[in-house]
């Protein structure tokens, strides 16, 4: 059956790697570890479009996922990636005038940066999101969010900002949905666009199995982010990597008829087409050096825990064949703790379970919260060995 790139209808994207079996979701919350180790699986074929440089899961099936389950994906409560929110919302509201306006954000997850926006800019906010939980927004805020998907223009699905951060990364029709943020940025005059999503670059150089998920259909380079906005009528203000240089952070504005200037980086289709190429190889050096270390500790009877239960702790324990030595994954977020992760069945507990558990080694699923979590480690008495992925 003949596959055409999602993002610029070329033909045939070029398949470079395959998982046969993974969780279908990795932010799912489960009451138990016989459920968690039950949750249903999917395959996926990543695919390379030699025409914009886009790539695709080409075997992903949108039914499969149901983001109105207990879907837990809030970042918002580690002090560096709220520091690393604040930092954008106060460049946007700065830069564009987002004062006293209306913030529109598509996929706005809980809440969290649509409140900063418009506590930072005395905005009005308006979010949606299927997977949003009453309660979530702060009552002092001047916003409200609807529990649906954005599939179709509205007269009040608009503002001056529009922002979507880290969803467009699991939408599979990628063109027809920035078409239709276009078609949102029409209705109002001098909207500004702002997207912010993984950046498949890094992921391709370090072979980081852990960042690859079934729930990510669609991964973005600056070269492939910037053509579809470009495609689809936007003029790009701003197009970099951030975090670390783990996303990529890109800001638009309707065309005014002239090209806008390229971006340091857009021009990368070679350097992603050689990255691809080893990409197999790449990762399944990466898992065999994970599986000797963790393999390795278990042999020297070492307690081994990871430190962020999220999709990173899900595709990292379940690509191991060591995963299961890990027993615990730990996370700050309150909401999570006290179930299970979905295919791998680790509990998630909280950092002060730690104080009795005594772990000997720490996996840190990100490594910008190393010292975060150094600090948090040191507040109990503990200082057991810490790897990054």
């Amino acid at each position: 059956m003949s596959v055409k790139c999602w993002s610029c209808g070329s033909p045939d994207p070029r398949p470079f790697y395959r998982l046969g079996s993974i969780p279908i979701s990795s932010c799912v919350l489960l009451d138990s570890q016989a459920e968690a180790r039950g949750f249903p699986r999917g395959e996926l074929e990543l695919a390379f479009c030699e025409g914009c440089g886009f790539i695709q899961n080409s075997l992903f099936d949108p039914a499969l996922l149901d983001y109105s389950q207990d879907y837990e994906e809030s970042q918002g409560f580690s002090p560096t990636f709220g520091a690393f929110a604040q930092g954008l919302v106060d460049r946007l509201v700065e830069r564009y005038g987002i004062t006293g306006k209306k913030v529109f954000e598509i996929g706005c997850g809980k809440g969290d940066f649509l409140s900063l926006a418009c506590k930072t800019g005395s905005n009005q906010g308006l979010g949606i999101d299927p997977g949003y939980r009453e309660g979530r927004l702060p009552p002092e805020v001047d916003a409200k969010v609807i529990s649906e998907f954005f599939t179709a223009p509205a007269p009040e699905l608009t503002g001056d900002l529009i922002c979507c951060r880290h969803t467009l990364e699991h939408i599979q029709p990628v063109g027809e949905f920035v078409d239709l943020v276009c078609k949102s940025a029409e209705q109002t005059d001098g909207s500004v666009v702002f997207f912010e999503v993984p950046d498949t670059w890094r992921i391709l150089q370090e072979g980081a199995f852990w960042d690859v998920y079934y729930e990510h259909c669609s991964y973005f380079t600056l070269g492939s982010l910037g053509r579809l906005f470009r495609r689809a009528g936007f003029d790009l203000t701003s197009l970099r990597t951030g975090y670390g240089d783990q996303y990529l952070l890109l800001e638009a504005k309707l065309s005014g008829g002239e090209a806008s200037q390229a971006f340091a980086g857009e021009d990368d289709l070679q350097n992603v087409r050689s990255g691809v190429r080893s990409f197999t190889q790449t990762t399944q050096a990466a898992i065999r050096a994970w599986d000797q270390r963790l393999s390795a500790a278990a042999a020297a009877a070492k307690k081994v825990v990871i430190w962020g239960a999220s999709s990173k702790g899900v595709a990292f324990l379940t690509s191991l064949e060591s995963g299961g030595t890990v027993e615990y994954a730990v996370d700050i977020n309150p909401y999570k703790q006290g179930r299970f992760m979905p295919g791998a069945g680790q509990e998630i507990v909280g950092p002060a379970f730690l104080q009795d558990y005594a772990p000997d080694l720490v996996v840190v699923m990100n490594s910008i919260y190393v010292e975060e979590i150094r600090g948090d480690l040191a507040k109990l008495g503990l200082k057991p060995e810490m790897l990054a992925v």
